[in-house]
C-alpha cells in the first residue's frame, strides 16, 4: 500500500474509532441518567381484626370513720362481688385481686388547709377478670354497676379489648403495604414507558390499630383497646430504581 492510500485510511479509521467512542460515551451517560432517576411512592393496607382476648378491672373500696370497720367493710362487700361475677359466667380463677391498699381522709380548715384530723379511712382493692369470651366482658362490663343496690362500691373501669396474634398479624400487614408501594410503582412507570428496577429504600409508618370505621390517626401509632372489632392499617413509603 502506498502512503497516499494509507493516509485516508488511517484518518478513516480513527473516525470510527471517534464515532464508537462518542456512541459508547453517550449509551453510558443515558444508563447512569436513567439509574440515577427514582419513584416515590406510598404503599398501604389494611385488615379487619376481632379481638379474642377480654380484660374488665375495677376498683372495691369502702369508708369509715375507723381504719378497722373500712377493713371489715371491704371485706363484706368482696363475697357479693365475687358471687355476682360467678353468676355472670365467670369462674373464680378468672377473678384475681391486688393487694389492698389503705389512706386517711383529712379535715380541711376554712381557709383550704389540711389538718391532722382524720375524718375517715379509705380501704380499697383492685380486681380483675379476664375471659377469651369479649362478649362475656362487654356483657359484664354493662352489668356490674347495678351491684350498687346490693351495698357494693365497685368503680369499674373501661374494659380491654386485646387480638392474641398482633405480632404476626402487624408482620403480614406490613409486608402487604410494601406490595402495595411496588404495584403503585410499576403503574406510574408503565404510564410513562419505564420499568422498575430494585427498591432503593423503604420506611415502614406507624402502624394504626383502631376502632372499625374509625379514622383515627396519631404520629405515635394508635393502639386501641376498648373495641372488639378493630381496623389495623400499616403505611410504607419506598423509593424504586427506574431502569
Amino acid at each position: 500500500m502506498t502512503e497516499k492510500n494509507s493516509i485516508p485510511l488511517a484518518a478513516a479509521i480513527l473516525t470510527i474509532g471517534f464515532l464508537l467512542s462518542i456512541f459508547m460515551l453517550n449509551s453510558t451517560w443515558r444508563n447512569q441518567i436513567r439509574s440515577s432517576q427514582s419513584i416515590n411512592v406510598t404503599g398501604s393496607a389494611k385488615k379487619d381484626i376481632v379481638s379474642d382476648f377480654g380484660v374488665l378491672k375495677g376498683t372495691l373500696s369502702a369508708q369509715a370513720f375507723s381504719s378497722v370497720e373500712a377493713y371489715k367493710s371491704l371485706q363484706r362487700q368482696k363475697p357479693l362481688l365475687v358471687s355476682f361475677i360467678k353468676k355472670e359466667g365467670f369462674p373464680e380463677d378468672k377473678i384475681k385481686f391486688s393487694t389492698i391498699t389503705q389512706y386517711p381522709i383529712f379535715e380541711y380548715n376554712s381557709n383550704g388547709m389540711q389538718t391532722n384530723n382524720v375524718l375517715a379511712y379509705v380501704y380499697s382493692q383492685r380486681i380483675e377478670v379476664e375471659s377469651a369470651d369479649v362478649n362475656k366482658i362487654e356483657k359484664l362490663s354493662l352489668d356490674i354497676t347495678s351491684i350498687i343496690e346490693q351495698g357494693v362500691n365497685f368503680a369499674v373501669d373501661m374494659p380491654e379489648y386485646h387480638y392474641s396474634k398482633m405480632s404476626q398479624v402487624k408482620v403480614e400487614i406490613q409486608a402487604e403495604a410494601a406490595k402495595d408501594a411496588l404495584i403503585r410503582a410499576q403503574k406510574i412507570a408503565e404510564a410513562t414507558d419505564g420499568e422498575i428496577g430494585n427498591m432503593r429504600s423503604a420506611r415502614m409508618g406507624i402502624l394504626q390499630i383502631t376502632p372499625k370505621h374509625s379514622n383515627m390517626v396519631s404520629d405515635y401509632g394508635v393502639n386501641d383497646l376498648t373495641s372488639i372489632e378493630k381496623e389495623i392499617t400499616a403505611v410504607v413509603n419506598a423509593s424504586f430504581e427506574i431502569k
